[in-house]
């Protein structure tokens, strides 16, 4: 089959031949129908990721059809059109028998733990805990805009978040997860003020209906957090940090109005500080957000198929897996969501 492979941290990105997948005993090979491009696959390629060995195949964000099932698999048959989230429990650790399947204590991820979806078939583990039926009118296309940006953006705003009519939310970098953390604030009442460096993704923000936007070229998180203040009239019950930098969690915490809650999305370096003194002082709360289990796929699918949520709005570029190496390389620097369509 044809993939995007890398041999060394930041090296070369190509498309080659490579052997095809075959199914665990509790598992699928997936045909891809599209892929999303994340900036987690971009890390993974620099290095940041341990779970990473070379040589790989990138792509956690994917749909498709099953192409071959283990012995052990149960409730799927081939040509079944599924997705899944980006983090795969094994369904029988303490979390997983807790419903939290996205801190699994033996998860796999696809594009990280083993080879991922930059390529024309995946294998993913424990197949009956964590694949998702597609609803029949659903496009491979939005699916896979859900796998991790717009799913973790869900959990995080909705879960975490517990976004009400009528608050505001900041969100701090508008590129895949900020911009669906938009769209889902929005279309749960909230009032939001978008903060990023790119016109561009500001300009998209505003179209998918934020209320106030901070162009924070230059601007210390202290200022960043200042202007949010302003414009929300004392601060943000809720604030999001979608891009993950050391300036970006500051200045989502320091947005904050007492009380106020904190989620951290992006990823952050180890090491980073969080402004403490103000979550004392505020009484602010502090959240993680790691994906989102497949049991808690059900809300979030009916919410877009019955048109309240619109994540294929935010796909900016269907590009094929050619193109596919120099768009992860780039990512960050086009607004929206990229996808991989054509293999």
């Amino acid at each position: 089959m044809r993939a995007l492979l890398y041999e060394e941290y930041g090296g070369p990105l190509r498309v080659v031949d490579v052997p095809e997948p075959m199914p665990s005993a509790d598992g699928v090979v997936i045909r891809v129908g599209a892929t999303g491009v994340c900036r987690s696959d971009w890390h993974g390629w620099q290095g940041h990721d341990p779970d990473i060995t070379l040589p790989h195949v990138p792509g956690h964000e994917l749909a498709g059809t099953i192409e071959a099932i283990g012995a052990g698999v149960r409730r799927w048959r081939v040509g079944d059109r599924v997705t899944v989230p980006f983090v795969c429990a094994c369904g029988s650790c303490p979390r997983c028998a807790a419903g939290d399947h996205q801190v699994c204590d033996r998860q796999t991820q696809p594009g990280f733990t083993h080879w991922g979806s930059f390529a024309e078939l995946v294998a993913l583990h424990a197949a009956d805990v964590n694949l998702v039926a597609l609803p029949d009118a659903m496009s491979f296309t939005t699916a896979a805009a859900l796998g991790c940006r717009y799913a973790t953006s869900f959990r995080a705003v909705v879960d975490h978040g517990k976004v009400r009519p009528g608050e505001w939310l900041a969100v701090h970098g508008c590129g895949g997860v900020g911009l669906s953390a938009v769209q889902i604030a929005v279309a749960g009442g909230a009032r939001v003020v978008a903060v990023d460096v790119n016109a561009a993704a500001l300009t998209m923000a505003t179209a998918i209906g934020a209320e106030a936007v901070v162009e924070a070229t230059g601007l210390t998180p202290l200022a960043v957090s200042q202007a949010v203040r302003d414009v929300t009239g004392g601060g943000a019950q809720i604030s999001l940090d979608a891009l993950g930098s050391e300036a970006t969690c500051a200045a989502s915490v320091l947005s904050l109005r007492p009380r106020g809650r904190h989620v951290q999305v992006g990823l952050l370096p180890g090491g980073s500080a969080v402004p403490m003194d103000r979550v004392v002082a505020l009484e602010l709360e502090l959240y993680g957000s790691h994906g989102m289990p497949a049991h808690a796929y059900p809300e979030l699918l009916g919410l877009v198929t019955s048109g309240r949520l619109r994540p294929d709005l935010l796909v900016a570029r269907e590009i094929t897996l050619a193109e596919s190496a120099e768009a992860l390389a780039a990512v960050g620097q086009v607004a929206g969501l990229t996808v991989v369509t054509s293999f």
